[in-house]
């Protein structure tokens, strides 16, 4: 088994399909009662999620949420894969993201990407080919003001008046996140002094990851990255556990899928409710030998040092997710640590 240590993660998005809905507030709470357990099973990182405007609720307001889980947790680090930063105000995100990391006592973990979805950029006005400048001016605001400097700033996108956070997060200068899936997105991360964090199959990525942090004079041992498979579910009886979730699975699968088209992207591909079809987008349930593994080759193809993947799937109850987390921490994690 590898010798490199890793920290686990669970990933929400809160998501309640109208064809499985139910109380949206039940449907959180259930959440946050199994992030508690999910913690004291050993569990290092709770990962939030951010659409908009959809049908099934797909969580819009990360922080607020990572709040809560602050208030109910002592432990895990709660982060953000990831806020879509051309679409907030920069000041508004330094000041909800330092209340997080104040309630949490110095937990956050704040990733930033530049979206895709279309009709979320249209909504917001933001034209798709802004979304770098707006990403980069807005990561300089949020670094400058966790650093607790006094500025005003100028640029294309933002303008601000004699800025200062308060107040500053527990953490000194907390690092940030960056996601992507381009050379451009993960030289960004290298160049702001970030670490990198996607899903799935993305060692090319995190090798030019390493290679610009090099060529920007920093140390690649001192910046860490955060990946996983996009389902990776450990169950004593795969096979059951395949037909409960297969049209819940097909159902976000389809829906990433639908996103990743409208933005000219195949990242995720289109699938059938089969096994077969979504393990082609790297979906898989179990057993907890494979799930360590698959873990030690991931882990060896990306140099992560944070694993993490989808906890719930859509439209089914949290409760069906215990006996994956049981399976982690007692058969899978402790081979890693």
């Amino acid at each position: 088994m590898s010798n490199k240590k890793l920290r686990f993660g669970l990933w929400y998005d809160f998501r309640n399909p109208p064809q499985w809905q139910r109380d949206n507030t039940e449907l959180y709470h259930e959440c946050f009662d199994q992030i508690v357990r999910a913690e004291e099973a050993g569990f290092d990182d709770i990962w939030l999620s951010e659409h908009h405007f959809l049908d099934d609720c797909y969580s819009p307001s990360m922080l607020p949420i990572g709040c809560a889980i602050a208030a109910r947790t002592k432990k895990v680090h709660i982060g953000t894969s990831v806020l879509l930063l051309p679409l907030h105000d920069p000041v508004r995100v330094a000041e909800d993201a330092a209340t997080l990391d104040v309630i949490s006592g110095g937990r956050l973990e704040l990733g930033l990407g530049v979206g895709y979805k279309a009709e979320e950029l249209k909504a917001w006005g933001v034209e798709p080919k802004s979304r770098g400048k707006r990403m980069d001016e807005g990561i300089e605001i949020i670094q400058r003001l966790f650093a607790g400097e006094r500025f005003s700033f100028h640029g294309e996108y933002n303008n601000f008046e004699d800025i200062q956070l308060r107040p500053l997060p527990v953490q000194k200068n907390p690092r940030l996140w960056i996601a992507g899936f381009s050379n451009i997105a993960v030289r960004r991360a290298a160049r702001v002094g970030a670490g990198y964090i996607a899903i799935g199959p993305v060692g090319p990525f995190t090798k030019v990851y390493r290679d610009e942090l090099a060529k920007t004079g920093k140390n690649p041992e001192d910046f860490e990255i955060a990946a996983g498979y996009a389902w990776l579910h450990v169950a004593k009886d795969p096979e059951k556990r395949w037909k409960e979730a297969v049209e819940h699975l097909a159902y976000q699968q389809n829906e990433y899928g639908k996103w990743f088209s409208g933005a000219g992207m195949d990242f995720i591909k289109p699938v059938e409710a089969t096994r077969e079809s979504i393990e082609q987008n790297d979906v898989y349930i179990v057993s907890p030998e494979q799930a360590c593994e698959m873990i030690e080759k991931y882990q060896e193809a990306t140099g992560c040092q944070r694993f993490y993947t989808w906890a719930v799937p859509p439209g089914m109850s949290p409760s069906w997710s215990d006996e994956h987390i049981e399976l982690m921490a007692s058969e899978v994690m402790p081979a890693f640590r």
